[in-house]
């Protein structure tokens, strides 16, 4: 950890940001298993569960093609403060849900709320390679995974027993109230923010951005090697997992702080020891061991002691995959097309999450167990791994 240390003093911009990703994911997190809690008590069918899953991915697929433009054409701050204001107003009106008469209520304010995220992420990770290079940039791609991660551990783990203890509506108040303490401390911040693109319009900037993959095909294969990553999309199948499994003997909030925190603590450790193992070659045996690590849990998932166990083996190559190929798409792209590659780089992404997280809902009504459905998930990495190779020997891939 002493490295991440070094690099947040540094790098002062750098810390700000990176205390205000602590405090706003770490707040999100309260929400996330208050509204899982509360679909559980309302007794909705798994496709209910999935289709709420889904729905923290689709909103950053659908604007994904618009929000690209808008980033390389306007400052990042002022667009990060708009959006953090849209989280805190939505995360504070998901009071208001009560009832499965609400369910439409809660379906937009979870799209909306997971739109002002994802295009919050976009702008940020778009905003890291203006300035940051080399190992710094990579540092700063597994810090904030780090950050996300220990995020989740805690903000899981606190919120299961928020929710039992004091109930779902506090912890979305809680959760707004992260976002309000997230917004006063980017308020403060200065940083210089070179605008790119100021006059051309948005449809050319889009038009421009699809020659640049037909002349640059190693950036499109990079992205979707890191929409692979997608397929740790787990939402809605802990959230069955619980409701089928747990449920009878465990509460349900605590079930899903406790698992979601168990991954979560392999995430953290993850890239503390794979940072410095990891490189071009060795990627493809980091995607191969996520696989495998799938396959373990799907084995053990219906003992919970055991499912507890399997998922901090999960979580200890997922932050590495999505940190590393992160930079490895951002070293071997050109500066002025930062914006709209991250933000198609997300929709690919985004899309992988969002298929994952419905097809685990639907695949579990058509009588399929939740253990191949999690067998499925872990092929899914075997044939990243395969598709690595294939990238590797036909482009010439920048080393970080």
């Amino acid at each position: 950890m002493k490295i991440y240390l070094q690099l947040l003093q540094e790098e002062p911009v750098l810390k700000r940001l990176s205390l205000v990703q602590l405090i706003s994911y770490f707040g999100a997190w309260f929400s996330n298993v208050a509204i899982y809690t509360l679909l559980i008590e309302l007794n909705v069918a798994p496709t209910v569960i999935a289709f709420v899953a889904m729905l923290n991915f689709l909103a950053g697929v659908l604007q994904a093609p618009f929000s690209g433009p808008v980033i390389d054409r306007f400052h990042a701050k002022k667009l990060m403060l708009f959006l953090i204001i849209v989280e805190i107003f939505s995360t504070a009106a998901l009071t208001l849900v009560g009832s499965l008469s609400d369910l439409y209520l809660l379906y937009w304010l979870i799209f909306v709320k997971m739109a002002a995220a994802s295009f919050y992420f976009t702008t940020e990770m778009s905003l890291l390679p203006k300035i940051l290079d080399g190992q710094k940039l990579q540092k700063a791609n597994e810090l904030h995974s780090i950050i996300w991660s220990l995020s989740y551990t805690l903000g899981m783990a606190i919120s299961g027993f928020v929710v039992y203890l004091l109930g779902i509506k506090v912890a979305f108040l809680l959760d707004a109230l992260m976002f309000v303490i997230a917004f006063f401390l980017l308020y403060g911040l200065d940083f210089k923010d070179d605008i790119i693109h100021t006059k051309e319009k948005f449809f050319v900037l889009m038009r421009d951005t699809f020659s640049y993959f037909r002349s640059h095909p190693k950036a499109l294969h990079l992205m979707l090697l890191h929409s692979f990553v997608g397929l740790t999309a787990f939402d809605a199948l802990v959230a069955l997992m619980v409701d089928r499994y747990y449920a009878s003997f465990f509460a349900a909030s605590l079930a899903l702080g406790l698992l979601h925190s168990a991954r979560a603590i392999g995430l953290v450790i993850g890239p503390v020891v794979l940072g410095k193992w990891v490189n071009n070659r060795h990627l493809f045996y980091i995607l191969l061991s996520q696989g495998i690590a799938i396959w373990l849990w799907a084995y053990v998932m219906e003992y919970f002691l055991l499912s507890v166990f399997a998922s901090i083996i999960v979580g200890f190559f997922t932050t590495t995959l999505w940190s590393y190929s992160y930079t490895l798409l951002q070293k071997n792209i050109d500066r002025e097309y930062y914006g709209r590659i991250v933000a198609y780089n997300d929709m690919l992404f985004l899309s992988m999450a969002a298929t994952t997280s419905y097809m685990t809902g639907y695949l579990s009504e058509h009588d399929f167990s939740l253990s191949n459905i999690a067998f499925f998930m872990g092929l899914g990495f075997i044939i990243a791994a395969i598709y690595y190779t294939y990238i590797l020997k036909s482009e010439k891939i920048d080393d970080i």
